[in-house]
């Protein structure tokens, strides 16, 4: 498993007060409510925002927790309000995180013969176990070549896309998913990889629910893919890690594909024994 190691955030000019005022106008909360989640006041949080007062680092934390700013945007914060950085960024083939390696590939073993995957804040593939090499089988090498990236593979028209027999539904779920995470973190290279992929041409953006479909009561929106002749059908499991303390680890995610169906389980099985 590799990552490339990405710089942290710039830190802007404006100092620390605009920052988080940006955020807290991004969660939508008042002056008053973020106060009062910080055991704060209105005037303290005001003062900070206009810069007539310096926030400790600790409040200044406190306030990051409560707005639900990422990791990363944490340390630009410290940075603006002229701290230190309290979040190291490690890069994944660092020594220290052979545990964390060894146990996400553990994890996606487990999950054989469903496929599963590992991927960053960019959906960079940083991780990938058989069952979705199987998948990919067909996908034109130049999309393979690392650096793989999840949403390329998928909604390129020369990737997974023609197969997926839901596709409007599927990219639609897949690029509101990405507008989250860009308001989430502000990111510039994850907003150029939504301008990238929201422009691939769609084959049929007027596509209709296949009638022979069987009517199975789905959980969740199925991921409906074609593969050898079989009509797949899976639903989609996200798992983050629980208070990170490291922006390299806060950013990964273990994604699975879960079969939706007793003939998806069929196949896989006979697939990969």
């Amino acid at each position: 498993m590799t990552s490339a190691h990405r710089r942290p955030t710039a830190v802007r000019d404006k100092g620390v007060g605009p920052l988080l005022r940006g955020w807290r106008e991004q969660r939508r909360m008042s002056q008053l409510e973020l106060a009062l989640r910080a055991d704060s006041s209105a005037r303290h949080i005001s003062f900070v925002e206009t810069g007539r007062s310096r926030p400790s680092e600790e409040f200044l934390l406190r306030l990051a927790e409560h707005l639900d700013v990422p990791v990363r945007e944490r340390n630009a914060l410290l940075l603006a309000a002229g701290y230190a950085p309290r979040f190291p960024e490690t890069p994944l083939d660092d020594p220290s995180l052979d545990a964390l390696r060894a146990s996400l590939d553990q994890l996606l073993q487990a999950y054989e013969p469903y496929p599963a995957l590992v991927v960053d804040a960019t959906y960079e593939v940083v991780a990938a176990n058989r069952g979705m090499a199987i998948l990919l089988d067909g996908v034109p090498e130049r999309l393979l070549t690392p650096p793989l990236n999840a949403m390329r593979l998928t909604l390129h028209p020369e990737g997974l896309a023609p197969r997926i027999r839901n596709l409007g539904e599927w990219r639609g779920h897949l690029l509101h998913q990405m507008e989250r995470q860009i308001a989430l973190r502000r990111s510039d290279a994850l907003r150029e990889l939504y301008e990238e992929v929201a422009a691939y041409p769609v084959a049929d953006p007027g596509e209709q629910p296949d009638p022979e479909a069987p009517p199975l009561p789905y959980v969740a929106l199925p991921l409906r893919l074609e593969h050898q002749g079989r009509l797949l059908s899976f639903v989609s499991s996200i798992a983050t890690f629980n208070t990170p303390m490291d922006v390299t680890v806060a950013e990964l995610a273990v994604e699975a594909l879960l079969p939706a169906d007793p003939a998806t389980v069929k196949h896989l099985r006979e697939l990969m024994p």
